[in-house]
């Protein structure tokens, strides 16, 4: 599912640049299923799917399946189209050091906006 995402940011020039001083690895779930996303540079350098045991990461967004669901649909319904929507429909929650993801939330919104109607994300 989020395999595609170093093709998807990588080859979107902006997305890069607003990430460009990010270098972090991240946890996404999605319901049961984890990843790690690695990011040098703003680039995706690689993303593991787990299960993990004591993965280092330095924030989680960690979501239910039904929310990421709709939030990566073509067009999301409402309260569906920003990971704050997500979060106030409690179908999210961030966890861990919030500094870097509140220091590039456009650019984490937009890496995980990449996914939208794509056909990984469902």
């Amino acid at each position: 599912m989020l395999d595609r995402l170093p093709d998807l940011v990588n080859g979107n020039a902006a997305l890069v640049r607003r990430g460009r001083h990010l270098s972090t690895t991240f946890l996404v779930e999605v319901g049961p299923q984890a990843w790690l996303v690695h990011v040098r540079d703003g680039r995706i350098a690689g993303v593991e799917q787990g299960p993990f045991r004591m993965a280092s990461w330095s924030f989680a967004l960690r979501g239910t399946a039904e929310g990421w669901a709709k939030f990566w649909q073509p067009v999301p319904p409402p309260y569906y189209q920003d990971l704050f929507g997500l979060l106030r429909q409690n179908e999210l929650r961030f966890e861990g050091d919030l500094l870097p993801l509140w220091a590039n939330m456009l650019y984490v919104k937009g890496v995980m906006g990449m996914l939208r109607g794509s056909r990984g994300a469902s």
